[in-house]
């Protein structure tokens, strides 16, 4: 039997117990708004009083790095309710863009979506105008993209083992369209040929666009692409696909096997992620990446990225940055060996 205070009057118990059940109705409604604060996807507050926010490109229009920043520049225009518009930077691997986010205001309305070549460039480039590790504030990995080795219809080889065979019989034949210098696509292509002894001539171009350009007009032979950027190409019979770059086959090019299966230790994929400039206060960081990170993860948009052979991240600002310190570390070893040197 429940115990009664036999000093209260039953109309004060009443009371009370009518007092502690609101107090229990209004704790969880209390407690369910702190949690709904906390899955909310970010702060409404808009940056720097609502100016727009610039994020800069360092590569031409219709690339990956800038096909990215439009889908990150609408989902965060969207949650923030701020205008965001992307600026193409293009040249020197990505570093004027970068160059001029370093040297920017961090309030948050400069920002920069960078790509591989980032931390590529650390050790390509003999001097820099910037640090790529200290001038900037890493706010979220957006996404990584396997690359795939694409041909023209005409080319006397369907796989890798016959291109190796073809490359070999004739060296210095072939080409490699190269969209930019210093990119992971380059250094894939560079990869390639120490691994398999073959000797294919390497043909820069100023940007993604125009190598593919010219790939489907039978200009050059090949190129490692990413899989955004020549999906559409194959999938239309325009080109094919001799390998993948990824451990594993990708669904939407069927038949076509990793490179690593025929050269053992053989793999690529490159990065897209979104910066600020240095010292870029924890809040706005945290307003950005939580902006980023609600678009990548809306179904729709990760479904357009997953179809195109892209893997959403959303990593968050620490991991990032641990991230990107130890990538510079791994792709220095590779540009000593492969000699690469910018344009």
């Amino acid at each position: 039997m429940p115990v009664v205070c036999p000093g209260i009057h039953a109309s004060a118990r009443k009371s009370i117990r009518s007092r502690t059940a609101l107090g229990r109705r209004l704790f969880g409604v209390t407690l369910l708004s702190a949690v709904s604060l906390l899955i909310m996807p970010a702060a409404q507050a808009a940056i720097a009083g609502g100016r727009p926010i610039r994020i800069l490109v360092g590569a031409p229009a219709g690339g990956t790095t800038d096909t990215l920043a439009r889908t990150i520049a609408q989902e965060i225009s969207q949650t923030l309710d701020q205008p965001v518009v992307v600026e193409n930077r293009p040249g020197a691997g990505g570093n004027i863009a970068a160059d001029m986010v370093a040297k920017s205001a961090p309030d948050g309305t400069t920002l920069l979506m960078s790509f591989t070549s980032h931390t590529i460039n650390a050790s390509l480039y003999k001097k820099l105008p910037f640090d790529p590790i200290q001038d900037f504030t890493p706010i979220t990995l957006v996404a990584t993209v396997p690359s795939v080795l694409v041909a023209t219809p005409k080319l006397p080889a369907n796989n890798i083992p016959e291109l190796i065979r073809l490359a070999k019989a004739e060296p210095g034949k072939l080409n490699f369209g190269i969209g930019s210098v210093g990119s992971s696509v380059h250094l894939a292509g560079d990869m390639f040929k120490m691994m398999t002894g073959t000797y294919i001539v390497n043909i820069p171009y100023k940007g993604t666009t125009p190598a593919i350009t010219d790939l489907l007009a039978g200009q050059v032979d090949l190129m490692f692409a990413s899989t955004l950027n020549v999906a559409q190409h194959v999938k239309a019979g325009k080109l094919k696909v001799l390998g993948v770059t990824s451990p594993t086959p990708l669904p939407q090019f069927p038949g076509a096997q990793p490179i690593g299966a025929t050269v053992k230790g053989f793999e690529s994929n490159a990065w897209f992620g979104l910066f600020g400039p240095a010292n870029l206060p924890p809040d706005i960081t945290q307003t950005l990446y939580q902006a980023a990170r609600h678009g990548l993860e809306t179904p729709s948009v990760r479904k357009r990225l997953e179809n195109d052979g892209a893997q959403p991240s959303a990593m968050p600002p620490e991991a990032f940055a641990t991230f990107l310190k130890q990538d510079v570390k791994r792709w220095a070893t590779v540009v000593k060996y492969s000699g690469a040197q910018p344009e």
